[in-house]
Parts: C-alpha cells; structure tokens; sequence
C-alpha cells in the first residue's frame, strides 16, 4: 500500500479517525501494571565478553523522550545521534572518537538485517533508522569494538542488534501532535492467539512534521511492520515484512556568514528545494533450534531500498557566475536490492573438567545496485550526469569461536574470521569499470576474571574491518584498497556495588591503517591517513527504591593521525568529550516522568586544531498520565532549556550568491529550539 503524499492535506483527520477505530474495538480494561514502566539493567555478569557490552530493554527505551526513531541508539553510552539535513535523512552518529558519519565503523542490524549500506550513494556503510517504530523494540544488545567473531564489516567502533518484540500484551493506539505541524498516528498490537498456534505482530505508522525551519520539512512518512513468530528466540522462528516510504525538504547545513550577515535566519535555508525521498522494503526469516545443548540458528533477508537524494552544500562554487543561475545544487541516487544468508551453531562439550563452547558459522550477503548515480541539478531538475554506474558486490565469511571456563574465576574467548569481497564495477565512466577481489582475517581474543567481590574484570584484543565503497577500487588514478584493517584492545571492569546498582570502567585504543572513504558528495574516493584512538569510559545504572532509576556515562577519547603529516595530527570531527545523565520516574501513582541531559563536547574542525566546533548541551523531558487503566497521557519537550546549538558544524570553501570569490567558513545545521509533542495512548484487549 503507498501512501499519496499532498503537500496540503493535513493528516489530522485520518489520525483521529483511525484511533477513533481503535476506541470503539475496545471493550475491557487492561490490568494497570502492563502500562508501567520499569528501568533496569539486565545483569550481565557471567554472560559479557567485555566490559563495554550491554542490553537495553525496550521498556526503559519507550520511557525516554526520542525526537526522531534513530536516537534510540543514544541509549547507547557515549553514542551521539545528530542530524545535518532533513530527518528524512540518514542521522549522523559518533561513537569513542569517531565522527562515524552515516555509521561507518559501527555495524547495526534489526530483525537479524544488516543496516549499514555499503558502496551507498551517499556514504559508505549509511545507516537510516527512520523505519525504526520504537515502541515495538524489544531490546537493543551493543558491544563496542571488534571483539566479536560473529560480526565482521563496520564493527571497529562497535555493533548493535536491535529487535522487535514477538507479541504484545495488548493493542495499542497512539496519537501525537506538536510544534510545527508535527502529526503521528500508531496502531500496533497482537491478535489474540489460541494455545499453541504462532502469534502476529503488527504495526502501522503515519507521519508528518515541518519542523520549526523557515523553509518547511514537509515530512511525509508511512511505516508498517507484520510479524509472525512461533516459540521462543532459543527454540523456534520469526517471519518479519517491513515497509517504508518518506519524502522530505531539507534545511542542510549553511554557512555561518550568512546568518550573521542577515541573508538568511538562524534557521533559514539557501536552497529551499534540498531534500529527498526514501524507499524501504524488506523480508526477513530467523530458526532457532535447540537440541540439547546445541544450538542452532539460521537467517536470511531480502531488502529492495531507493534513495534520491538534492543537496547544496557549497552554493556557487563550481558556477563562475556572480549571480549564480545554476548554482552547486546535486542530486546522488541509488537504488539497491541486496540479500543475505547466515548459519550457526554453538555445542558446549567437556575438555577435561573444562566447561568448553565452540561455535562456528557462515555468512553470506549480495548486493546489486543500479543504477548509483552522481548528478548535477537546478530546483531538483537534472542539468547533467556527473558519474552513473552499476555496482555488484559479494561477501563470504567464516568465524569461529571459542569460549572456555579455565577456572570458576577466569574464562577465556579466542575467535577467528575470514572475510572475501568480491565488487564489480560498470562505469558511465568507462576508464572507471572493472573488478577486484580481497580477503582478511580478524583474530579475536577475550580474558574474562572473576567475579571477585561482585566485580568481573574484562581484558579483550581484536582486529576488525571495513570496507570501502566498490566504485574506489576500481578507480584508475589512486584505487583504495577494498578492506581497511582495524585493531584494538581494551581493559574493563564491571561492578555490582550492589543488586540494582551496576558501574562499569573502560580503558579502550583503536588502530586504524587508512580512514580511507568514498565522498559521495564530490563522487570520488579520498584516500586518508592511518590513525589512532585512546579514550576511557564510565558507566552507571542505579535503581533508587522502588520508583527511580538514574543511567549515567562519560567518554574521554583522543584521536590523533599517526603519520607525522605537516597538515596536523587532528581528525576532524572526531569528538573528545560526551556525557549523559539520565533520571526515570516509574509509575509514581498515575504519574511517570524521565529526563536525559546531554553533553556533547568539542570537535577540531581542521587537522590543524585551529577551528574547533562549539560544545553543546541538551535537556529533554517527559511527564506522563495515567488517565485509566487503558488511556495515558505524556507530554514530550525538547530542549527543556531552549539553548541555540548547532547539531553539526564544518569548515569549507563555500561561494555565495554575489560573492566573487570562495570564503573558508564555518558551515552549521542548528538544531531544533524547545518543541513540545502531546502524546494519548490507549490501550485495548
């Protein structure tokens, strides 16, 4: 089903007609406790391999206040989710030093896909979780660094798996409206399932939002998920369809001189016709058998996705006209039908008086994009073809792993896995056509000790990978190499000071031999420098008697090129600094609240360290209200204290319209001021 989108008929009305459905399908009450949020922390002693590896539970992710679907990975420690165009886009992400762009270096999945898109129009590994419906997650697993054998293209930095619930207790219809036309309407529940018989998931979601910019949004976005799964994650199946669909205008980020020369407003745009539109469509299966103690699984996925994308970053600078006609205004295009398969399993034996777990497995992904496209435009009319090509792309990989309990203090997981690329290139372009092939093996080792005192003690060593866009291996004058190898090691301790009180402490580096990147915005590969990552982490989660919960973390890293360049050791946008503190209040009476504070320190802007971005700090708030056992009411505001930050910020060569020649400047994307968001759920049988 597609959805017309019309650019003047609000949603308001089909919103409250379809809740009003729901209303009348309603006959009994719910009990209360299933409305109730609870914050904890699932105890991860004896089961992580590392220090920085948790799991979030989809309830503490439905209690926080999220502006868009992908900052739930802000619940993340130490993971920053920004955006520097329209929401419609991909979020920009950072992560122990990394500016991860799109999400380069950090690997997710839901529902068992891969997200990360590689040889993207765009960007390499582009990570859009705006098909994200938050209040269907049922946890969000993350691990940082490559110490998993089990996961392979861009997991340097880490991997997060983020998973639908299986059924829900009971159906739920949900409205919100907001600042700037913001209209969201849900319909999501479980048909009752007799004993036995597998159970259905659904969800339905109609979007729009113009945001508070001057040039409005105009987001239009329909989402749907169906589910059917039978038994459990451990012994039995999930069948998962997902469907997509958004198209947006987009305020992109703008230089500095121009809103302090008043040509444009703090939230103004100097091309009013940027944006994009989005397509998403997926099927996905995953077994488990379980046998004994043997375990095992088995995926596979389909996914058909299209991006057409209008950016302007640098207005005038390839157009010699002072008044600029045609201006720099691009469109990159892609559309892409990937697939994949992955099988494993896991048999725990005896060495000895030794408890031993050996685990193994294949994975095997594809992709075929065309065309992928880089092209020059006017007001979204295409002026001419830069580069259009048709890329192939093919992976292979074999793991093995390891996990023995040597003493009941100490354990040990050791992994191996081999990966093989295969790309090929056709090129409009024709000198640019052709095929490479590669290969790499990633060692894995873990030292876990304890628990001694309540406390584990994590020792862990890996190397990892990404790879690099297809069509810069292919490349004629400077090819990139296809895979860039990564290796890190980290020291970590986790402590339960007491039952519901758990802090942990990272000592973490990352190596990294070439940050080598395919630019989509100028279409072509720029191959970097090697560089290294130190930095230290600290977590806390507290469950304060019976109705509080706080989450805390602080990340200090330093990111640094290593070869000596005269240039500057800096990477840009690789931040130093972040913070969060976040406070829940669960089911005080018929009231509940969370708020979440976030700090997100300076950047250098310049391998120099010359220009540095602004630091900047954000509070959001959630009050609820349980009206009955079946109706609630929340209010949702952002920027509690209406501070004007940027969400992003560059330095580049930039023209102006009137402007004769390019001006170096700080390029910025504001984010957004306090908006308020009013939200009525009812839950029915």
């Amino acid at each position: 089903m597609v959805m017309p989108f019309h650019r003047r008929k609000p949603l308001v009305r089909l919103l409250w007609a379809a809740a009003s459905v729901g209303l009348c399908a309603s006959a009994q009450a719910q009990n209360a406790d299933t409305v109730e949020v609870r914050a904890e922390l699932e105890n991860m002693s004896g089961v992580a391999r590392s220090a920085s590896e948790g799991v979030i539970s989809g309830e503490r992710l439905r209690a926080m206040p999220l502006l868009r679907p992908g900052e739930v990975m802000e619940m993340v420690p130490g993971l920053m989710v920004t955006q520097h165009a329209g929401d419609g886009k991909a979020n920009q992400y950072f992560l122990r030093g990394f500016n991860l762009d799109h999400g380069t270096d950090f690997a997710t999945f839901v529902a068992g896909m891969p997200v990360n898109m590689p040889s993207h129009a765009h960007g390499q590994g582009y990570t859009d979780l705006n098909f994200l419906i938050p209040e269907l997650i049922q946890k969000v697993h993350y691990q940082k660094g490559p110490y998993d054998a089990q996961v392979g293209d861009f997991a340097s930095a880490g991997t997060a798996h983020i998973d639908y619930l299986r059924q829900m207790e009971s159906p739920l219809a949900q409205v919100t409206l907001g600042q700037g036309g913001f209209q969201r309407m849900l319909l999501a529940g479980s048909p009752a399932a007799d004993a036995g018989q597998g159970k259905l998931l659904y969800g339905l979601e109609v979007f729009r939002n113009d945001g508070p910019w001057q040039t409005p949004e105009d987001l239009r976005k329909l989402n749907g998920v169906v589910r059917y799964s039978d038994g459990s994650a451990l012994n039995g199946f999930a069948l998962t369809a997902m469907a997509y669909r958004s198209q947006w205008t987009s305020t992109d980020q703008v230089a500095q001189r121009a809103i302090d020369q008043g040509l444009i407003g703090r939230l103004g745009s100097l091309d009013r016709t940027t944006g994009g539109q989005t397509q998403r469509y997926s099927l996905s299966g995953e077994w488990a058998w379980l046998q004994g103690d043997t375990r095992t699984r088995a995926s596979a996925w389909w996914l058909k996705s299209s991006l057409d994308l209008w950016s302007n970053f640098q207005y005038c600078l390839s157009d010699p006209s002072i008044q600029c006609p045609t201006g720099d205004q691009f469109m990159q295009r892609e559309q892409r039908q990937a697939m994949g398969l992955s099988l494993s399993q896991s048999v725990p034996a005896l060495w000895g008086d030794k408890a031993v777990e050996n685990s193994y497995g294949l994975q095997v992904r594809q992709y075929n994009i065309a065309p992928i496209g880089l092209y020059a435009t006017r007001e979204r009319e295409v002026l001419s073809t830069l580069r259009q090509d048709q890329v192939w792309q093919r992976s292979t990989a074999l793991w093995f792993q390891n996990e023995v309990r040597w003493l009941p203090w100490l354990r040990s997981i050791a992994g191996l896995r081999a990966d093989a690329y295969q790309f090929d290139v056709q090129s409009s372009l024709p000198q640019h056509s052709g095929q490479t092939r590669a290969h790499m093996t990633s060692p894995k080792l873990g030292l876990v000790l304890g628990p001694w005192h309540k406390a584990e003690v994590y020792l862990n060593h890996g190397y990892g990978f990404h790879s690099n866009d297809a069509r810069g291996t292919t490349q004629p004058v400077d090819p990139v190499s296809p895979l860039v190898r990564t290796q890190a090691s980290e020291l970590g301790v986790r402590w339960t000071v007491r039952p519901g009180w758990t802090s942990t402490v990272s000592l973490w580096q990352l190596k990294t031999a070439s940050e080598l990147l395919f630019v989509g915005d100028a279409g072509t590969t720029e191959p970097s420098r090697p560089s290294r990552r130190t930095g230290l982490e600290w977590g806390h989660f507290a469950r304060v008697g019976q109705h509080v919960a706080l989450d805390a973390d602080l990340s200090w890293s330093r990111a640094r090129f290593t070869d000596g360049d005269a240039v500057g050791p800096f990477i840009p946008g690789a931040v130093t600094t972040t913070a969060n503190l976040g406070i829940t209040l669960d089911a005080w009476g018929p009231w509940s609240a969370a708020f979440r504070l976030r700090y997100f320190g300076p950047r250098p802007l310049l391998e120099d360290g010359s220009v540095q971005s602004a630091s900047s700090l954000i509070g959001n708030l959630r009050v609820g209200y349980r009206l009955d056992v079946r109706n609630r009411l929340s209010l949702d505001v952002f920027n509690v204290l209406n501070t004007q930050r940027n969400d992003i910020e560059y330095f580049y060569a930039s023209r102006l319209p009137g402007e004769s020649v390019p001006v170096w400047d700080r390029h910025v994307h504001p984010a957004e001021p306090r908006m308020l968001r009013l939200s009525w759920s009812h839950r029915f049988d």
